[in-house]
C-alpha cells in the first residue's frame, strides 16, 4: 500500500492501493468542486471534503469525518468492507444499492436523500427521504418527509410517511409517523426492547421470561394530538410501552441491552472495549461493531432466531410484586 502524508491536487483525486496519512480538504477555491474517486484497498487517516466522492471497489475505510457537496456513491459492482468512522453527511445524497457489500456508518448520517442496502449504521440517519433495505440502524430513522423500511432493524422511526416492508424489527419501545402506517406486500413489525440480545451475542441460551413482540399495526397504534402556538400536529405511535404487565415481570437488567447497544453504538468515543460474559466457555467476548452488524444482520435473514415473548403470567406473582 503506497503511503500519501499529504494530498493536494487540483484535479480530481483518485485512490487505489492507498494509505493516506492526512486529510482530504479543499485548500483552495478552485479545490471545492474536486471529486475523489476510490478504486479499493484504501485508508484514509483523516476527514475528507469532496464535491462528490465515489468507491468503486471495497476494503476502504475513511477514519475522520466526511462531507459531499453533491454525492457519496457506491458503485454496484463493489465487493468488501467499507467503513465510515465518524459522521458523514451530504448536501444532496448518500446512495449505496449494492447487496453484495457490507457498508458500516460508525457514526450519525445526515443527507437530503438516504437510500442504503445491507449497511449497518451505529448512530442514526436523518434526512428529508430516506429508503432502507436490508439494513441495521442502532439509533433512529429519522425523515422530514418520507420513509421506506424493507427487512430492517432500527432502534425506533419518525417520519410524516412511513412505509413498511417485509420483517421490521424495533429496538426500542416506540417509533412514530405522521399519517397512517402503509404496509407493502407481506409485512410484520416486531418489537426486541424484551429480547435477549445479550444472549443471543455471547450464544448463550435466552432468557424464558426475554423474547420478541410482535406487533399488531392496527391494535398497537395510538393517536396523539400535539398542540404547539396555533399548529396541531396528528402523531401515530405504535408502541408496546402498554405491555406493562409482562414489562415488570421481566428483569431487563439481565438482558444487557443497553448496555451492549451503547457500547457498539459509540465505539469511536469510548477509551476501552467492553465485554459480555460467555456462560459456556466462561469468557469474555468484546463488544465490536462488526461482530454486533453480524448478529443483527443474522436475525434479519432469520439465521438465528429470537424467541417470541410468552404471553402468559401468574396472579400471584402480579399480586406479589405490588403488595
Amino acid at each position: 500500500m503506497k503511503e500519501l502524508k499529504e494530498v493536494n491536487f487540483d484535479n480530481d483525486i483518485i485512490l487505489n492501493d492507498n494509505l493516506v496519512k492526512g486529510a482530504i480538504l479543499p485548500k483552495t477555491v478552485a479545490e471545492l468542486d474536486r471529486n475523489v474517486l476510490i478504486q479499493g484497498n484504501t485508508v484514509i487517516e483523516g476527514a475528507v471534503y469532496a464535491h462528490k466522492l465515489e468507491i468503486t471497489q471495497g476494503d476502504v475505510e475513511i477514519r475522520g469525518a466526511v462531507y459531499t457537496k453533491l454525492e457519496l456513491h457506491v458503485d454496484s459492482s463493489a465487493r468488501g468492507p467499507i467503513t465510515f468512522r465518524k459522521a458523514v453527511a451530504s448536501s444532496d445524497s448518500i446512495a449505496s444499492l449494492n447487496s453484495n457489500v457490507r457498508l458500516y456508518f460508525l457514526s450519525d448520517i445526515n443527507a437530503k436523500s438516504v437510500k442504503l442496502t445491507n449497511a449497518f449504521v451505529a448512530g442514526s440517519i436523518f434526512a428529508d427521504e430516506a429508503i432502507l433495505e436490508n439494513c441495521v440502524v442502532l439509533g433512529g430513522s429519522f425523515a422530514t418527509k418520507r420513509l421506506h423500511l424493507k427487512n430492517c432493524i432500527t432502534g425506533t422511526f419518525n417520519a410524516p410517511q412511513v412505509a413498511i416492508q417485509g420483517d421490521i424489527h424495533l429496538l426500542l419501545p416506540s417509533a412514530f409517523s405522521v399519517e397512517e402506517l402503509r404496509t407493502i406486500g407481506e409485512a410484520r413489525m416486531f418489537n426486541l426492547s424484551l429480547a435477549d440480545l445479550g444472549s443471543l451475542y455471547t450464544g448463550n441460551e435466552q432468557l424464558p421470561e426475554s423474547g420478541a413482540i410482535e406487533m399488531d399495526i392496527q391494535t398497537e397504534e395510538l393517536k396523539s394530538v400535539l398542540t404547539s402556538d396555533d399548529n396541531q400536529v396528528l402523531m401515530r405511535t405504535y408502541s408496546v410501552v402498554g405491555k406493562v404487565l409482562a414489562a415488570d415481570l421481566v428483569d431487563t437488567d439481565k438482558l444487557n441491552n443497553h448496555f451492549l447497544l451503547t457500547a457498539a453504538s459509540l465505539g469511536n468515543q469510548l477509551l476501552q472495549t467492553y465485554s459480555l460474559h460467555d456462560e459456556k466457555n466462561n469468557t469474555l467476548i468484546d463488544i465490536v461493531p462488526q461482530k454486533v452488524a453480524d448478529m443483527m444482520f443474522d436475525i434479519i435473514s432469520g439465521k438465528l432466531v429470537v424467541q417470541p415473548l410468552c404471553g402468559s403470567f401468574s396472579i400471584d406473582e402480579i399480586i406479589s410484586r405490588f403488595s
